[in-house]
């Protein structure tokens, strides 16, 4: 972990008052005995590029899970434009709005490249989404929609669940450690898809371990650590100095960057 700067975040990072797009409220959840997320609420905007950072075992991962229904909360609820879809399988919020890339990409490996991409397209809202406009996306991969996922390499492979999220058509995208046993240069692709996708009015929640990228492209930072919020605020509101107190919970750190972020209901 190295927050050596804080970047310049995305244009317009600000506070916004309005109705949030995705809210969670006081979610705690377990795996087993072990308490993986305490009361941790946040809000959404449209158009965000909300960034869930913190180390390892800090509960980013299981946050997404619970939010995309793969993982059952203790307590606590998960609301999409205001309505509660806490009791919604996975399936269901899928079919509302809610697409997941989960960590480690999950694709089908002895499926073709169109196979996994039609997967995603089984569950699609209307929308602007198809199986052609991931293809114009990802040039390359209309070349080789007839190779099996195996075949494809890390970055090609997380091209395909990222392709394979947008043909449903989500409101809202889940993006689960985009950056995971990838090359530099593969990431820094891959992040500047996110332009495109919030300019078809997609809104973007991602868990990030590289804390100088996640600056680099949110709106909003959100730090987790041991399941707990240790810090939230817009990427201009927040120090170096401030994030590694948050990050690895060294004393001194506060849940709320001073004037900038917004408060969870």
């Amino acid at each position: 972990m190295s927050p050596a700067g804080t970047g310049s975040g995305a244009p317009g990072a600000v506070a916004r008052s309005g109705s949030p797009l995705l809210e969670v409220r006081g979610l705690t959840a377990h795996h087993g005995q072990l308490r993986a997320l305490d009361n941790v609420s946040l809000r959404v905007m449209p158009g965000d590029v909300y960034a869930i950072i913190g180390a390892n075992g800090a509960g980013k991962s299981t946050l997404l899970r619970t939010i995309s229904g793969l993982h059952h909360p203790t307590e606590g609820s998960v609301l999409l434009d205001g309505v509660d879809v806490t009791g919604l399988r996975a399936e269901k919020r899928l079919a509302a709005g809610i697409a997941m890339v989960p960590e480690g990409r999950r694709l089908f490996p002895s499926l073709t490249v169109e196979e996994n991409l039609q997967v995603g397209a089984s569950y699609a809202r209307p929308g602007p989404w198809r199986i052609e406009k991931v293809y114009e996306l990802f040039s390359w991969m209309r070349d080789r929609r007839t190779q099996k996922a195996a075949q494809l390499s890390g970055g090609e492979q997380q091209a395909v669940a990222i392709g394979r999220a947008l043909v449903a058509n989500p409101r809202v995208l889940l993006l689960d450690e985009l950056s995971l046993g990838l090359a530099p240069v593969i990431v820094r692709r891959i992040y500047t898809l996110l332009p495109e996708l919030l300019a078809v009015g997609v809104t973007v929640l991602l868990v990030e371990q590289d804390v100088s990228q996640a600056l680099h492209v949110a709106t909003h930072i959100h730090c987790l650590l041991e399941g707990r919020t240790t810090l939230e605020g817009v990427p201009q509101g927040l120090t170096p100095e401030r994030i590694e107190r948050a990050y690895f919970g060294l004393a001194g750190s506060t849940s709320q960057a001073s004037g900038q972020g917004r408060t969870p209901a």
